[in-house]
């Protein structure tokens, strides 16, 4: 008979590993920036080709994920950790064999449902069965990975003069991952069931059809959420360098420091989030955390002194950290438990919609009008997204 010390042991052992699975979730996202160059000499590609790529992968992510609440169901978490897995690292490596691009286009599509179901089963299965402290520090093991995937590429460029190598060492990593959850998919279901018989329902454990939750309209209010803050996130990461760089003439190497220290700060914030956590309520984190970063954002906009604009990144960058994982933390009380489990997989699904469209409707901007109009309109996003958050959230308590 297992006893409560064994049960907690093996429940710290999965906790561990789902950390390992958003590590590994976050290296792909870390190598091709640094490939770039040396893949577009590898297939004779224009510098703009990269985006093929990315809608083909988003169309992946996006089925896999969405749909991940009933594929959970179906197959069990640990089973999704599988299949997503060896699909990832099993697409990885093709990546570096196909004999054109067009070929690796289409084998985004592969690397993009498994980082779907990756992303978006491990957010429902913590949402589930974990608190916020250890939602809030798997995401920051998601920093840790994009971290990596730079210095993994960098090594394969420098040691064997090709791009390939990186996404090789990557893509065994995701097996080696995928295979260990191959050979415990019966002990965590036993685990899970064990738990089942001791604890009230969890959100895993329902089987609402999708069809009904897309009828609710607290999902689709959760799905906006996601689209704009997601976009919002991107848009300052991938365009504050040529705003500082490009329409204020800040230095190369000092707007290249500034950009950084936005991403520092939100990894930092997202450390820092998973100690503070349990002081205080979900919906005062997010709230204090939006009204936070449209505080920076207006800063950023304003640009009242060079002092006050670094400041707002700072405070941006350190502000939005919580709020991405706190959004699927509170998901159930915003829609109920029995639509938690769609709604979360939908969630990422709108999520990875906003990181790929907001970002360039703002690079339209920037040509139509300037590169300062996306600071203001990022300041009106944040703005939006506190207004639309507090509405949503008003009954709930705390």
């Amino acid at each position: 008979m297992k006893t409560k010390t064994s049960d907690s042991v093996q429940g710290l052992f999965m906790l561990a590993l789902i950390y390992i699975a958003f590590i590994a979730l976050g290296m792909p996202d870390g190598l091709t920036g640094v490939a770039w160059p040396s893949m577009r000499k590898s297939f004779n590609i224009p510098v703009d080709a990269i985006g093929i790529s990315m809608v083909c992968m988003t169309c992946g992510y996006l089925v896999s994920s969405f749909f991940s609440g009933r594929l959970i169901s179906k197959l069990s978490i640990a089973g999704l950790l599988t299949l997503s897995c060896m699909m990832t690292g099993a697409a990885l490596i093709t990546e570096c064999f196909v004999p054109s691009w067009g070929w690796y286009a289409a084998v985004s599509v592969l690397t993009g449902f498994g980082a779907g179901g990756i992303d978006a089963g491990l957010n429902t299965y913590v949402a589930a069965n974990h608190g916020e402290r250890q939602m809030h520090w798997m995401h920051a093991s998601y920093g840790i990975g994009v971290t990596a995937g730079p210095f993994i590429m960098t090594a394969g460029l420098q040691y064997f003069q090709s791009w390939r190598p990186g996404f090789i060492t990557v893509g065994l990593f995701q097996i080696a991952l995928g295979i260990i959850f191959a050979l415990i998919i019966k002990s965590w279901n036993r685990y899970d069931e064990a738990a089942r018989k001791e604890n009230i329902k969890k959100l895993t454990d329902y089987d609402t059809p999708i069809l009904k939750t897309m009828a609710h309209i607290p999902a689709w209010i959760g799905m906006l959420l996601f689209f704009l803050y997601s976009g919002a996130e991107i848009s300052y990461g991938f365009w504050i360098y040529s705003i500082l760089s490009e329409a204020r003439g800040v230095a190369p190497a000092i707007a290249g420091m500034l950009a950084g220290s936005f991403y520092l700060m939100f990894t930092l914030g997202r450390i820092a989030a998973g100690i503070y956590s349990k002081r205080i309520k979900t919906r005062k984190l997010v709230l204090i955390s939006l009204a936070s970063a449209l505080a920076g954002s207006l800063l950023v906009w304003l640009n009242l002194s060079p002092v006050l604009s670094v400041a707002g990144i700072v405070i941006i960058g350190f502000s939005i950290a919580p709020v991405f994982p706190a959004l699927v933390s509170d998901t159930k009380d915003r829609v109920g438990d029995h639509h938690a489990g769609n709604t979360i997989g939908m969630q990422m699904s709108a999520a990875s919609l906003g990181s790929a469209f907001i970002p360039a409707f703002m690079g339209i901007l920037a040509r139509q009008i300037s590169l300062e109009a996306i600071t203001a309109v990022l300041a009106a996003l944040f703005a939006l997204l506190l207004i639309i958050y507090a509405s949503a959230t008003r009954r709930v308590k705390g």
